[in-house]
């Protein structure tokens, strides 16, 4: 199955969730979590680790800091970008250093900002930016959409994920021609084209449901 015909497959199970939901509970949500690894190039247990991941990070920056400081953790392929804003030197350094000792992390992405929190508008437009990156990638249609995590703070966009140059290069021209775009943050898995197609067409029994 190639990944276009994934993806359309992922659309379809997405679209059904909240009907599924309101009569299998649980049941559905897990068929959520394992349409969208059909749909990513990730192994089906990195996928879950990267989750995992965002989790326990979020929980112990929230324990050490509480509300005093603004931090999103994007974790894809055990690399771990952290945005957002902190009130000193001390502070960006302790939060990586909390996300690095985090069971299977292999490098982070320390893009913290020193400085005072971010307005709730501020953070509500850097949401809009980011849906304006992604509905823009579905209209090119250059790439499977799928394929790039997109995260904004303060204007500043980041893209992740495992792509090939051409997809790295399609998905950083579209988001800089975003409106609302102040500049554009590669935080790319370069891959061969010949390791794209693999991925692309490993059959679903090498991405199994998960019980997440």
């Amino acid at each position: 199955m190639t990944l276009q015909r994934k993806f359309a497959t992922l659309s379809l199970l997405l679209g059904l969730t909240p009907l599924l939901a309101g009569c299998f509970g649980v049941a559905a949500v897990g068929m959520g979590s394992g349409a969208l690894m059909l749909a990513d190039r990730r192994p089906s247990e990195i996928y879950i680790a990267d989750e995992a991941t965002e989790v326990r990070g979020n929980t112990r920056i929230n324990e050490k800091f509480g509300d005093r400081v603004h931090i999103n953790l994007t974790s894809y392929d055990r690399t771990v970008l952290l945005t957002g804003e902190v009130p000193d030197s001390t502070a960006k350094a302790e939060a990586e250093k909390i996300v690095a000792a985090l069971p299977g992390v292999k490098a982070t992405v320390n893009e913290l900002q020193i400085s005072g929190l971010s307005s709730l508008g501020s953070r509500s437009n850097d949401g809009y930016i980011t849906s304006k990156v992604k509905a823009r990638f579905v209209d090119h249609n250059k790439f499977p959409a799928n394929l790039v995590k997109v995260v904004t703070e303060g204007g500043v966009t980041y893209l992740i994920g495992m792509v090939t140059r051409s997809e790295a290069e399609a998905a950083v021209d579209i988001a800089r021609t975003t409106g609302g775009v102040l500049r554009v943050v590669r935080v790319f898995e370069v891959i061969s084209d010949d390791d794209a197609r693999r991925l692309d067409n490993r059959p679903i029994s090498a991405a199994p449901a998960t019980g997440k």
